[in-house]
């Protein structure tokens, strides 16, 4: 063979590699990460999945400890079409919706001013910081109690205020609309706290930089909030927004120990319809449903906050 058919001729290519096999003390060491992280997933399914799996079935099923003698036979979308046509349910929801429109917004407006002034630059910081943890420790009950007592009708600090300016009292917990703000303001002063702490521990990850480059540009103290602080902030504004609003959708306890869903059901949240359901009318099939559609509710506004995120680069953070 001459010089240039050799050289034209093709060349065979390189076989490839065969993965090498993993050794014995990798898969010792795979072994053990699953050892380690078995009790981890035994945990979330015995607390989260088959819970709601439980549930779920238990949708499914004509199940009333009223009615013992009819067993738990299989009724298929029965439960979730005596949803959609039963009027209670859809009050309580309408109520539901009305406490997070109201205490979303209220609790996100109301924790950032006590954020920016936690973040303010106080020589002791720690009575501060205390202020923003008692709210958010005490239990919902607890507060719910603490402002049923605020606003009592004779004995109540509310109405004795009135009374010292020359206003009449009024009847906060008997009248549906003055019992919805009082439930309101109990449920904002009561998250707020956990969302000041959310957006603290944002704002002390701005860097002061910013804010000196600003001054040196004659930018003032509301040119830097609207142009350096909130576009910084907006992911834990986010992450609070998340969390709060999937609480505002679970709201039991404030208006259950102040109004107990009164007057009447003026008051009746999605979830005390479904204790009610369950615990007081012991009908755990439709009590099941109602629950599987409030997961539902909730898992669609939380993947809507999550869709945003990822569309957001500000959201996600630089």
């Amino acid at each position: 063979m001459s010089t240039i058919e050799s050289t034209l001729a093709p060349v065979a290519p390189p076989k490839a590699r065969a993965k090498p096999g993993l050794s014995p003390i990798d898969r010792d060491e795979r072994r053990l990460g699953f050892a380690l992280l078995a009790p981890a997933f035994l945990l979330l399914f015995g607390v989260v999945v088959y819970p709601i799996v439980d549930l779920v079935v238990t949708s499914f099923q004509l199940n009333n400890l009223a009615q013992p003698w009819m067993g738990t036979p299989f009724v298929g979308l029965e439960n979730y079409g005596r949803a959609m046509s039963d009027d209670r349910f859809w009050e309580a929801t309408f109520h539901t919706g009305l406490y997070v429109l109201v205490t979303v917004p209220g609790a996100v407006v109301v924790g950032l001013g006590l954020a920016l002034l936690a973040n303010q630059p106080f020589r002791v910081k720690w009575p501060v910081r205390l202020g923003l943890l008692l709210p958010w420790a005490l239990p919902l009950v607890f507060a719910g109690l603490i402002f049923r007592w605020f606003f009592e009708y004779t004995q109540g600090l509310v109405n004795n205020a009135l009374l010292m300016v020359g206003l009449p009292a009024q009847a906060w917990l008997t009248d549906p609309t003055l019992a919805f703000i009082a439930i309101c303001i109990a449920i904002v002063w009561k998250t707020s706290s956990f969302v000041a702490l959310v957006l603290l521990a944002g704002l002390q990850t701005i860097p002061r930089s910013l804010y000196e480059a600003a001054e040196i540009d004659g930018a003032g103290k509301l040119a830097q909030f609207w142009e350096i602080t909130l576009p910084m902030l907006r992911p834990a504004i986010v992450v609070a927004l998340i969390f709060r609003t999937i609480t505002a959708i679970q709201t039991f306890d404030i208006p259950f120990a102040m109004t107990n869903g009164g007057p009447g059901n003026s008051t009746e949240t999605l979830a005390m319809y479904i204790h009610k359901t369950t615990i007081d009318f012991l009908d755990l099939g439709y009590g099941s449903a109602l629950a599987v559609l409030m997961f539902i509710v909730s898992a669609i506004l939380t993947a809507g906050y999550l869709r945003y995120t990822r569309r957001d680069p500000s959201a996600r953070g630089h």
